[in-house]
């Protein structure tokens, strides 16, 4: 797996940081790992950025690359039209990755919202990594709503013909309640994909060595960590 896409079921369930856990477990093991945003919104330029975020909880050991800004906190799509600027295309962001592919181990292209945001008027995050030939992770919230919106996001990538790496929970409280505790075992089993991880919530808060410690114990071992999906 030299590069994999990340996606959420929604805007504000933990993208980041967990690309960010990826790449924390895939540089311990001694990996060059770049991480790609394509397009990245409601951000003005000079500000940072959700890259800026994995370069804090990475120590700064990771490339990272940034295709489009759009300072409207809206799809890539509407934001760049809002902007008067050019949308970054599913073909730009397959050429940025491939061409990072060549001097890393793994590339991470992380998305703006779900999987079926607009980038251009007929293209989605689900056309990138169509054009790459790599898998999806889901990065899922963690309470009540989360089963439907997962399951039509592991639904959409099927019927594209993509592969699945997985679900992780984005934010698990520490005190989840029932409908949290529920959906560790129901995510599987109503979408058919394992579950493979699971951040605390709080997790982006952390300097970069800590993070490092809890990326591996909250990383299953499809992404090079050490944790167990509870049993039921």
């Amino acid at each position: 797996m030299s590069v994999l896409v990340v996606t959420g079921t929604g805007t504000d369930v933990g993208k980041t940081v967990v690309t960010a856990a990826v790449a924390a477990v895939a540089l311990a093991r001694g990996e060059r790992v770049a991480v790609l945003k394509p397009a990245q919104t409601g951000i003005a330029p000079g500000e940072p950025g959700d890259l800026a975020d994995v370069t804090r909880l990475t120590g700064g050991a990771v490339t990272t690359r940034e295709l489009g800004r759009f300072p409207d906190p809206l799809a890539p799509l509407t934001a760049a039209r809002r902007a008067g600027m050019d949308p970054v295309t599913p073909r730009a962001a397959v050429a940025a990755a491939r061409e990072l592919e060549r001097d890393h181990d793994l590339v991470l292209v992380e998305g703006a919202g779900g999987l079926l945001v607009r980038f251009t008027a007929d293209g989605t995050l689900a056309d990138v990594a169509a054009g790459l030939g790599a898998a999806v992770l889901v990065v899922a919230a963690a309470g009540l709503g989360t089963l439907n919106h997962t399951e039509l996001t592991t639904r959409a990538l099927r019927a594209a013909g993509l592969v699945c790496a997985g679900i992780v929970v984005g934010a698990l409280p520490g005190s989840p309640d029932l409908a949290t505790i529920c959906n560790l075992t129901d995510l599987p089993e109503v979408t058919g994909i394992p579950l493979v991880g699971a951040l605390p919530d709080g997790a982006g808060a952390l300097d970069a060595a800590r993070f490092a410690t809890v990326a591996r114990h909250s990383l299953g071992a499809p992404l090079g960590g050490k944790w167990q999906t509870p049993q039921p």
